[in-house]
């Protein structure tokens, strides 16, 4: 439920955020293409979240039902990143490094991976199985975390550090 819930704030603050450095996309080529490929995946990796807690929130009958929703979301999930892949090599706006390869694909990855082989894993060890699916929402969360938190860094103090030069040098002229 924790977790739940700092998903569902989370997914705001985000909002917020895009909101306040959207002044900044005349400036980037190319910014909808790095949408799809930086924040977009990030709103789905809190939505995940938040599903998950939902989910794990049902009274199910059995373990097994439960295990086919979030074995879903994991398959869904790996299926995502990839694409997110693809996103990030077809735009130009940001150059990725290798945090952010980590970040936004490897750990992505690896979380709803760990989903999905839970949802295997439930046939024979249910309790097992729920420490899978903890790890993997505590993942995405703070995977989640630092990509909002470098998205906003980035555009803080990169972008508006852009803005302001290009500013002077209309003022110098």
């Amino acid at each position: 439920m924790i977790l739940g819930s700092s998903a569902g704030a989370l997914i705001g603050l985000q909002f917020v955020v895009i909101s306040l450095v959207a002044d900044d996309s005349p400036l980037v080529k190319d910014l909808e293409r790095a949408g799809h490929a930086f924040a977009t995946p990030t709103i789905v990796h809190f939505g995940s979240v938040l599903f998950l807690s939902a989910i794990l929130n049902v009274p199910w009958r059995a373990a097994t039902l439960a295990a086919l929703v979030w074995g879903a979301l994991g398959i869904l999930g790996i299926v995502y990143t990839l694409i997110v892949v693809r996103r990030m090599r077809i735009q130009i706006a940001y150059a990725p490094d290798l945090e952010d390869w980590s970040f936004h694909i490897l750990l992505p990855l690896a979380s709803y991976a760990m989903l999905a082989g839970s949802a295997y894993e439930v046939c024979s060890n249910v309790s097992n199985a729920l420490f899978g699916v903890a790890a993997a929402a505590l993942m995405l969360l703070f995977v989640a975390i630092h990509n909002a938190w470098d998205a906003v860094t980035y555009h803080v103090f990169v972008k508006k550090l852009e803005l302001a030069e290009r500013h002077d040098d209309r003022e110098i002229r």
